[in-house]
């Protein structure tokens, strides 16, 4: 378990936040499979909870407007310390901004903006709320990782933008950058190539901590999701893909630290 700093380095994933069609029912869906809280969050496209794990923020929920076609999915978003300089830097390294910057109420100021080959994240200037409280504790994001065709190329975009420095695995058949701040790894570039999933394009995964990848993957069948990729070992823990019951895709990971 690691209690995160108050304040996050720019670029540093600090908050993960997912759109849905029925509020209720993925409050439910969480809320058993994780053990999560919620309390009502701000509000600056309609309805939005903040979840808790006994009493630290972890998560975001909001829900799509009736009018509004949204894919559902799962945001990371990155922090900077001014959302209106980042953006601009977005634009002018080929990304687009699609949403914002604006005002999410008192808790900060954020904006949606998707990378050259089309991933979308977000970009959260704190006020009130300064991300996730606690990371790597069951229930709790463990870990952060851009998914897309090629990782060199969206890499240095990354870079140039947040600051990362990139570190290559040496591989002749495997695609990956570690991105990190400050000598420390804090999210990652995959690239899959043909392996890209041609419904979803280029995206970033959220990876949550759990005690049992297993029995996880069990419940969320139970609570009316579906196994993506069945549990498996990795480098990293043992893990599984998994989709909420409106088909968020995130992964469920027991670290082997």
């Amino acid at each position: 378990m690691t209690e995160v700093a108050t304040r996050r380095p720019l670029g540093a994933p600090c908050w993960v936040s997912l759109l849905v069609r029925n509020l209720d029912a993925m409050e439910d869906f969480y809320g058993h499979l994780f053990g999560w809280e919620f309390s009502i969050g701000p509000t600056p496209f309609g309805s939005y909870v903040r979840a808790t794990l006994h009493g630290r923020s972890v998560a975001g929920i909001g829900e799509i407007p009736k009018n509004r076609h949204l894919p559902v999915a799962w945001t990371t978003y990155l922090a900077t310390d001014d959302a209106d300089a980042t953006a601009e830097l977005i634009r002018d390294c080929g990304g687009t901004v699609g949403v914002g910057p604006l005002d999410a109420g008192a808790a900060g100021r954020m904006a949606l903006a998707s990378d050259p080959a089309g991933a979308v994240f977000g970009v959260w200037q704190p006020l009130a709320q300064h991300g996730v409280e606690v990371m790597g504790e069951p229930g709790t994001l463990a870990w952060n990782e851009l998914i897309t065709r090629e990782a060199s190329g969206v890499g240095k975009f990354y870079a140039a933008v947040f600051g990362y420095d990139l570190e290559a695995v040496v591989s002749a058949d495997f695609d990956y950058l570690t991105l990190h701040l400050n000598g420390e790894p804090v999210a990652g570039i995959h690239g899959v190539g043909r392996a890209l999933p041609r419904d979803r394009g280029a995206h970033w995964m959220t990876y949550f901590a759990v005690e049992d990848v297993d029995t996880t993957a069990r419940q969320v069948v139970e609570l009316g999701g579906h196994v993506v990729r069945a549990p498996r070992e990795s480098a990293y823990g043992r893990l599984a893909t998994v989709a909420d019951p409106e088909g968020a895709v995130f992964t469920v990971i027991r670290t082997t630290g």
